[in-house]
């Protein structure tokens, strides 16, 4: 068997990194308002709106993983006469940095802290001070949702992070997640919309959600909301989770339910008008410069997936099945997307490593197979509550582990992907990219 792992190792993360630069922030905010892009809903709207005379002036808000770097590119297209305060970025500690043109604070993800209660207070006192005749420029990456949170005063912030953690190990969809969390907010679900008024709102969004549904992303703050209170109380009792969730969570669902507590602003409410948006990144986006950095590097190439999602062991022994497929020449098979992981171990790891551990255990029961290189990575750089961005496993990997003293096997029902690539050395660490448009796959298989 020809021995290509070290080189094909080696054009996995590659092909991997060129989807995450086709994320970058800035670039993609630059292009967009230039319309120096293919992105079929880039306009110059907000810069021309501006130059016209449209608005006095704007303000600027960013929130989520990428708010420095969109905003960066957002203050290199907008002239300073027309920004009326310094802009405010609320980002994730891993990806603080000093700007003396920004106001930037820290917070905390995916569980929300102090700092992201405190940050979401300080956005409401610049909203409220915003006028008619000002434009309200919100640049919203993933992560935006938890590091701000704005529960209602009935609410603790460590009730709200309880019933958030509960949603996570549950293995929720984000949809369902982000369904609660608007629930049990007074700034998502479109609340945020509602605050800005009687300013203008246009969001530039760089999507971390498979169907780039504005209503999802960051749980849909600047956005109508089609959910509802009935909704969350399906989801958490779904979940097996309504016996467990804080009671001052679940009193508040059900006086929304009966009316006591106002539903969020549904899509057609009237504070929508006027409001706009458009997506600068996303993950289809990136996998398709994945598909063009895999052929440029020799790979025949097939997108098998553009919306990966469910149970990430699952999902993993599901692309193994492309191994039964003999090759005739170098092969990428790429997918996006987003699992989940339904925790019940003690373990640790997140829903990149633990697909990456399935897809080697499951291709390691297979018969003559050609060489074969995969990797699950999220592109924000962070996987779980770990320092790795996810898996990169290959035909040894098991028997590397196993070489350990360990057993692959029990480390995937623990949830302990995190310690089971360790062992094998196929932890893939990319350190924080700046970006967010959720999860990317890549399996290259070559012929024998």
């Amino acid at each position: 068997m020809k021995d290509l792992s070290i080189e094909t190792r080696n054009d996995a993360k590659s092909i991997f990194m060129a989807g995450v630069n086709s994320a970058h922030p800035k670039e993609a905010i630059v292009n967009t308002l230039s319309c120096k892009t293919t992105n079929e809903d880039a306009d110059r709207s907000v810069i021309q709106s501006l130059e016209s005379g449209n608005f006095d002036s704007v303000i600027i808000l960013a929130f989520g993983k990428a708010a420095i770097l969109m905003t960066e590119g957002a203050l290199s297209c907008i002239s300073p006469q027309f920004i009326s305060e310094t802009p405010l970025v609320i980002t994730n500690y891993e990806n603080l940095e000093f700007r003396n043109n920004m106001e930037i604070l820290g917070a905390s993800h995916p569980i929300p802290n102090n700092d992201g209660l405190n940050a979401a207070k300080h956005v409401v006192k610049i909203i409220s001070r915003a006028k008619k005749g000002q434009l309200v420029l919100a640049l919203i990456s993933g992560g935006a949702s938890a590091l701000l949170p704005s529960p209602p005063s009935s609410i603790s912030l460590e009730e709200k992070c309880a019933t958030t953690q509960l949603l996570l190990d549950s293995g929720a969809s984000i949809h369902e997640i982000n369904t609660v969390r608007k629930h049990i907010s007074t700034l998502k679900g479109g609340q945020f919309a509602g605050l800005v008024r009687p300013a203008s709102l246009h969001s530039l969004i760089l999507s971390d959600v498979l169907d780039n549904n504005p209503t999802t992303i960051a749980s849909g703050m600047a956005s109508g909301d089609p959910t509802t209170f009935s909704e969350s109380i399906a989801i958490c009792r779904r979940n097996n989770l309504w016996g467990y969730i804080p009671n001052s969570v679940k009193k508040y669902l059900e006086d929304g339910l009966r009316g006591i507590i106002r539903e969020t602003p549904s899509p057609d409410n009237s504070i929508f008008d006027g409001v706009g948006h458009t997506i600068v990144g996303s993950n289809t986006i990136s996998l398709y410069a994945m598909n063009r950095k895999a052929k440029a590097l020799g790979y025949r190439t097939q997108i098998i997936s553009k919306s990966l999602a469910g149970e990430a062991r699952n999902a993993g022994e599901n692309l193994a099945s492309y191994l039964l497929e003999p090759v005739q020449a170098p092969t990428a098979y790429l997918a996006g997307g987003e699992t989940t992981v339904n925790v019940t171990g003690a373990g640790v790891g997140g829903r990149n490593q633990e697909l990456s551990l399935a897809f080697a255990l499951k291709a390691h029961t297979m018969p003559n197979q050609q060489p074969w290189v995969f990797l699950s990575a999220g592109t924000d750089g962070i996987d779980g509550p770990t320092d790795a961005a996810g898996g990169i496993v290959d035909q040894e990997t098991i028997l590397r582990i196993s070489g350990t003293g360990q057993d692959p096997e029990q480390m995937l029902v623990n949830n302990d992907a995190y310690h089971a690539l360790t062992c094998s050395s196929d932890i893939l660490i990319t350190g924080s990219t700046g970006t967010n448009v959720a999860d990317l796959q890549v399996l290259l298989v070559h012929p024998i």
